[in-house]
């Protein structure tokens, strides 16, 4: 698993019979060129047979990519030559500040976030964040003429920000999506409401890049799982004689509130909760 970029995707690529750990740069031929990438992770062979993934039948997969394009070979790991061919940080510095100044002379609505050059710099991504559409035909067209190389600009989501940033989450470890997380998964209020946890507000669920935090998704099939084995909403039950509707369910602890009509001369409803196991005790 080979990644050039810490706000771009994670891509696939064949060992090639190199012997290979975790965090070393490679040297590998892309569709768009030569590029020098990280080593991320390795697929396990579980998954090198099939995908076995829980999102798979939803178009979550984040091995889709691997299960349906021929991988192509890590040509080598890089060397002191290939090193020196990269631009340092100072040369970065350099042509973010210069794209910025071009920003602001055409009054660009976008946040440039980072850029990266390729393999002997043939090509320059830049990356953006915008809240709507931009017109940048002239800023790519001053850039290329300054660089003389081929350029890109690609707009990333503020969750790829927060990747390439860095902080701590609630929990107070670093994020997610900064360590072990490389693919991003959709994460949807659904998720929170299933969870019982979106009563809690926006802010407390929401991670530092203002979207529902990564770790919603990591329990989801569990909850998914509780919940396929309890009676649905609204559903009529007789609990000690007596006849009521199910009007909520507490998922973890398996039990669900009833609501029961009051007698015809009694102070109205009455809400109980049951526990769904307790004739399996």
């Amino acid at each position: 698993m080979i990644q050039f970029t810490p706000w771009d995707k994670v891509y696939y690529f064949d060992s090639n019979g190199i012997d290979l750990k975790k965090g070393d740069k490679v040297v590998v031929k892309t569709e768009m060129g030569m590029e020098i990438g990280d080593v991320v992770g390795f697929l396990d062979s579980s998954e090198k047979s099939g995908c076995q993934c829980p999102n798979k039948d939803k178009g979550g997969c984040p091995h889709k990519e691997f299960n349906e394009k021929e991988r192509k070979p890590i040509l080598r790991i890089v060397n002191s030559a290939d090193l020196g061919k990269i631009p340092n940080q100072k040369e970065k510095e350099k042509a973010l500040v210069y794209c910025k100044k071009l920003i602001k002379k055409y009054e660009l609505s976008m946040k440039l976030v980072d850029v990266h050059f390729s393999f002997e710099g043939a090509r320059i991504t830049f990356a953006f964040i915008a809240d709507s559409r931009v017109d940048f035909r002239d800023l790519v067209k001053d850039l290329t003429r300054h660089f003389n190389a081929s350029i890109r600009l690609q707009q990333i989501g503020i969750r790829d920000e927060a990747r390439m940033m860095g902080d701590f989450g609630h929990c107070g470890k670093p994020l997610c999506c900064r360590g072990h997380l490389k693919n991003l998964e959709s994460i949807t209020s659904e998720m929170a409401e299933l969870q019982q946890c979106a009563h809690r507000g926006s802010e407390r669920i929401s991670g530092m890049c203002g979207r529902l935090m990564c770790c919603l998704a990591y329990e989801q099939k569990g909850y998914e799982e509780l919940e396929s084995k309890m009676p649905p909403i609204g559903a009529k039950v007789n609990v000690d004689g007596k006849r009521g509707e199910i009007v909520r369910h507490h998922t973890l602890k398996q039990t669900v509130d009833v609501k029961f009509q009051g007698e015809k001369n009694g102070d109205g409803n009455t809400i109980a909760e049951v526990d769904l196991n307790r004739n399996k005790k």
